[in-house]
């Protein structure tokens, strides 16, 4: 067991240690602010004070900052400690070269704080300037800044952190977390030509003659003659990758009632797309995708949600924002107020990466209110239209990227959540098709040990 000595055990601190230990070491910890219970402990011993309390301790240096409540301008100064990067320095530490005395009786760094700052977004609560949707960039964030935006950071602070406690107490089972792949969808447009109704169908036609010329206008008779398949409508094709690699992959699907400039989904009232709908809802998970018109607007999010489980028969409860537009905290308390209490919005639109800084799931903490709440946040790393839309790069770069953010997340034993959607994985981008599914065989050959 691990007893961490504190002054006062705050809702953050409350917060930190439960991820810690609870969500990514997973070992029995308490907190108190008994000193004498604290030396006479029979186990792990960790410091958070400041002061020195027993010989066997392990001194976490305290910046302060989970015993403050609101948010300020917080002084970041980054260095290197064991190949990675960290904050929240402790004054005294030094590499390990540099001393004859052994430093992890004082930790280098606050990793308390450093992780706190990083999973609640402490710097999406301070001035910056938006995006042209209205998010928050990630050229404002410390992990593009100190450049390790591409690493999971949380937890590979966290397996080094489990090493150094190890030193204090060897016999206690630590259990970090084993690798885990989460392929998910979106599914804005579910269909290319199929099911729009003469009107869209018409204006596309010629939007296809100024812009595509007249392969595209016979692609389109083709399809709506019977003659060929859309080439969005890639589902069966999805699901027999899904059963060949056993993946349990989680679809997203919009449901906006109205189409608009960001909204071009096929209605959620026409028989089509609700045979589509329960078809996925039978056999994988699925959340809802809720539309750029109800990101300001709860009454319209509440009103697609039970749209959906009209459709589904069931209580859903899982979302992703559509163009992931949201701000903290009024987009993540408007999931809460709709009863959605699992998102899996936490990434960038501009680019790929981490921008919690961890790829596990934790629960959003309120720092406005100061506490923890119910939502339970899937960070993602990797969206298949940052390749195509964002960087502008070749689809041999963007699968050496995509093969990135699978090893990493595989080597640190994370959860890695990809974002891929139906209308990108066209048949009429059979290239890109090709490397996705070059890229689940690699993913299960993994998982089952065969190389």
């Amino acid at each position: 067991m691990v007893l961490i000595y504190t002054t006062k055990a705050t809702a953050r601190l409350q917060y930190t240690a439960a991820f810690i230990f609870k969500e990514i070491i997973k070992t029995p910890y308490a907190i108190t602010s008994h000193a004498d219970s604290f030396r006479k402990f029979d186990g792990v011993k960790i410091n958070y004070t400041g002061e020195i309390i027993a010989e066997d301790e392990l001194i976490i240096p305290n910046c302060g900052l989970l015993f403050e409540s609101g948010v300020r301008p917080v002084s970041i100064d980054a260095f290197e400690f064991n190949g990675s990067t960290a904050f929240f320095k402790s004054p005294s530490y030094k590499p390990v070269s540099a001393t004859t005395t052994p430093y992890h009786k004082e930790y280098a760094f606050d990793i308390f704080s450093a992780t706190f700052y990083l999973l609640s977004r402490y710097e999406e609560y301070l001035p910056h300037e938006k995006d042209k949707y209205g998010r928050f960039h990630h050229t404002n964030s410390i992990a593009y800044k100190e450049n390790f935006l591409h690493l999971p950071l949380i937890n590979i602070w966290l397996k080094d952190f489990t090493e150094t406690l190890k030193k204090y107490s060897p016999v206690i089972n630590y259990q970090l977390p084993s690798y885990k792949f989460t392929p998910t969808y979106d599914i804005d447009i579910a269909w290319s030509f199929l099911n729009k109704g003469l009107a869209r169908n018409t204006g596309g036609a010629l939007k296809s003659l100024t812009r595509l010329g007249f392969h595209s206008i016979f692609e389109r008779i083709k399809v709506l003659a019977g003659n060929e398949k859309d080439p969005f409508d890639n589902y069966d094709w999805l699901h027999h990758l899904h059963t060949k690699f056993e993946m349990k992959p989680e679809y997203f699907f919009l449901v906006a009632e109205k189409n608009g400039l960001y909204d071009k989904n096929i209605s959620p009232r026409s028989e089509a797309m609700q045979l589509l709908i329960k078809e996925h809802s039978g056999k994988y998970k699925i959340g809802l995708h809720p539309s750029w018109q109800s990101g300001e607007n709860e009454k319209i999010l509440k009103n697609e949600k039970q749209l959906l489980e009209k459709i589904t028969g069931s209580v859903i409860i899982g979302s992703r924002q559509h163009y992931l537009r949201f701000t903290l905290p009024a987009g993540y308390r408007r999931l809460l107020d709709a009863a959605l209490t699992e998102d899996y919005s936490m990434g960038y639109g501009s680019t790929n990466g981490f921008r919690a800084s961890v790829a596990a799931p934790f629960f959003w903490y309120d720092l406005e209110k100061e506490e923890q709440t119910k939502l339970r946040v899937h960070p993602f790393c990797f969206m298949d239209s940052q390749i195509f839309f964002s960087k502008k790069i070749t689809l041999d770069q963007g699968y050496n990227e995509l093969m990135h953010y699978y090893t990493v997340c595989k080597n640190t034993g994370s959860h890695f959540i990809s974002i891929f959607h139906n209308h990108l994985l066209g048949s009429d981008n059979i290239e890109w098709r090709k490397l996705y599914e070059r890229f689940l065989a690699n993913a299960a050959a993994e998982k089952s040990g065969v190389h």
